[in-house]
């Protein structure tokens, strides 16, 4: 039986940058770093792309201060995250449409976090129908919107909020 191959260079970028990783990617993006796909920032909060997504669309939002756990938030902080989730999810129902969302926090490396140090919620736009075969036979996910044209949407309808 002959294996077939989907070539994704892209995600080399990944598979180096895990093992390198020294710099937090929401400190950078509060920072302003270049390349951070920043979507918005709020006085205690930041919404970004992640560029290694799930789906089209998988925004991560993330408290300005550098913590670990919920519990290491204060009360404003818990708010502002909360409604900058609800702000992020709005804008992505605005441009992209879904038909649901998948929005969790992994606590822990056991729980599948990729960045430990930084506390982020994931937002992962989901469609009726957006698994095939692809997932379930080949483990590999085709998103179908580049990052850089997904990130410019975002941004333009960002700024005309109604």
């Amino acid at each position: 039986m002959t294996q077939d191959r989907l070539w994704a260079p892209w995600r080399v970028g990944y598979i180096t940058a895990k093992k390198k990783r020294k710099a937090c990617i929401f400190c950078a993006g509060v920072r302003g770093g270049k390349g951070s796909h920043v979507i918005f920032k709020t006085k205690h909060s930041i919404a970004m792309l992640n560029i290694f997504p799930y789906n089209n669309g998988h925004l991560m939002v993330a408290p300005v201060r550098h913590v670990a756990d919920l519990e290491q938030l204060k009360k404003t902080e818990v708010l502002d995250l909360f409604a900058a989730i609800v702000r992020a999810k709005k804008l992505l129902k605005k441009v992209l449409r879904p038909h649901g969302f998948n929005i969790g926090i992994n606590g822990a490396r056991c729980a599948g976090a990729g960045i430990v140090s930084h506390l982020h919620v994931h937002i992962v736009p989901r469609w009726d129908g957006d698994t095939n075969f692809m997932p379930a036979l080949c483990a590999t996910k085709v998103i179908s919107q580049s990052l850089e044209e997904l990130h410019a949407r975002l941004k333009n309808a960002e700024s005309k909020k109604d």
